[in-house]
């Protein structure tokens, strides 16, 4: 059901990395959690983003919530896609409706993430 090639945390933000790059963006579980997003708001490219502290909120029609980075660096993509289309994050979780690329800092970082089967656990031991 997630991704096997991707990381995840316990805020349910994802990771796929490209060499030193994250893609970062909110797990199915998350969106589903969240209804119809009606807005994103994030960052700037060149700003310095901090594992476990915010970098944006998403709203949809049910609440806003916000965005925390699952690892520290700088960011150097924005998905500008998401200002006209946010509903990307509801229909492409895992792909289109990605927020965020960040130069990751510290990759024993991303080697302290949940993979895909610790995330489903986590899930389960949350319900």
């Amino acid at each position: 059901m997630y991704p096997k090639e991707l990381k995840y945390d316990r805020e349910h933000e994802w990771v796929r990395m490209d060499g030193d790059v994250a893609t970062i963006g909110i797990s199915d579980f998350a969106q589903d959690q969240l209804g119809e997003v009606v807005y994103v708001d994030l960052p700037s490219v060149g700003d310095v983003v901090s594992t476990g502290e915010s970098f944006g909120e998403v709203e949809s029609v049910k609440s806003v919530s916000e965005l925390f980075s699952p690892v520290s660096g700088e960011i150097v993509e924005v998905n500008s896609e998401l200002d006209d289309a946010p509903e990307l994050v509801n229909n492409d979780s895992y792909g289109d409706g990605w927020m965020i690329k960040v130069k990751v800092d510290n990759l024993s970082e991303v080697d302290a993430l949940m993979d895909a089967d610790s995330y489903e656990a986590y899930l389960a031991e949350e319900a």
